[in-house]
């Protein structure tokens, strides 16, 4: 007795009897399930930074006055500048995506390859530009000091112009030892030394009568406060530890806070534009030995593309609660 085998048409989809949602295919709809979820992971990270930052609002860093660097121009300041050609190069890319899976649908396998090339090459362009920021944030270029109290003071001349610390503090000669694991007990260390120990600080300024201190809190114009020289000698007086550039707990340019949400969430979705460049790169091998003209459909383009919409799209609101609000 011979038995009869049924099987599903081959056209149909996997959602098929024309059920699927939104007519969206079951890879889309799951790569859209992640992005929501990461939006929601995106926007919990967010809400902490403003809440934090209306807290801590008289003692916020001025992006203006901490992202002012730009590639070969030492010195020169250029406050925001550079981050605005890093968000125009990430949003170009994705303007780039979106060429390339228009040209999927219309099956133009070179025009794929060329607009998928210019994607990764405008993704890696951005992290690297995001790695020497960092390199930048975490080196510092002026130095301060903080208090015992945890209170940060910079240093400016009388017109209110930042003065490095490398400009005034003196030299005591003084024999620094950074204490090392291999030079106590086990559970005894410290970071790495500053270029300058409070007493050379406070012995330069001494010196530069012209110098004052500026605090981190704002006064009524949104500007830093300035002390007198009086008052400058009285706080200096209260240093603790010399400061220089920022990491996870001490910060120069102002609120400890400032450094932990920058590193987290700028380095969270760096870690997300790496990905997508990684997965970019191997749907574009796999765009270059035909396999998507093999299936007759560059559905996986769109879908990476999708990917690549958000990480930009989040980039948006991260550009503008760092450096715009």
């Amino acid at each position: 007795m011979e038995s009869t085998v049924t099987t599903a048409n081959s056209e149909e989809k996997t959602w098929g009897g024309n059920n699927e949602p939104m007519g969206a295919s079951y890879g889309k709809l799951m790569m859209w399930f992640f992005i929501v979820s990461d939006a929601l992971t995106f926007s919990g990270f967010l809400a902490a930074y403003g809440f934090s930052r209306f807290k801590f609002i008289d003692t916020w860093p001025i992006a203006d006055e901490v992202f002012t660097h730009f590639p070969f121009f030492h010195g020169v300041p250029a406050p925001m500048y550079y981050v605005a050609l890093m968000t125009f190069i990430l949003i170009f890319s994705s303007v780039t995506m979106v060429l390339a899976v228009d040209a999927g649908h219309q099956m133009k396998k070179n025009k794929v390859i060329l607009y998928m090339f210019l994607t990764i090459i405008g993704g890696v362009i951005f992290v690297g530009s995001q790695a020497w920021e960092w390199k930048n944030f975490i080196k510092g270029e002026y130095g301060a000091v903080e208090t015992k109290g945890g209170s940060l003071l910079q240093f400016v001349d009388k017109d209110g112009n930042r003065v490095a610390l490398a400009d005034f503090a003196a030299d005591l000669g003084e024999v620094r030892t950074q204490l090392t694991r291999d030079k106590a007990k086990w559970f005894m260390s410290e970071p790495s030394l500053p270029s300058y120990s409070v007493a050379e600080v406070q012995a330069g300024f001494k010196a530069h009568p012209e110098l004052l201190i500026r605090t981190e809190v704002l006064n009524k114009e949104k500007q830093k406060t300035i002390l007198s020289r009086q008052d400058s000698e009285s706080r200096l007086g209260e240093a603790h530890y010399v400061v220089e550039g920022a990491n996870l707990v001490r910060n120069e340019y102002g609120n400890k806070l400032f450094a932990d949400f920058f590193f987290f969430i700028t380095g969270f979705h760096g870690f997300h534009v790496i990905t997508g460049i990684i997965i970019n790169i191997i749907i574009f091998f796999n765009v270059l030995i035909g396999t998507y003209e093999k299936r007759k459909s560059y559905e996986m383009v769109e879908k990476v593309g999708l990917y690549w919409h958000f990480v930009d799209l989040v980039w948006v609101f991260v550009f503008t609660v760092f450096y715009l609000v």
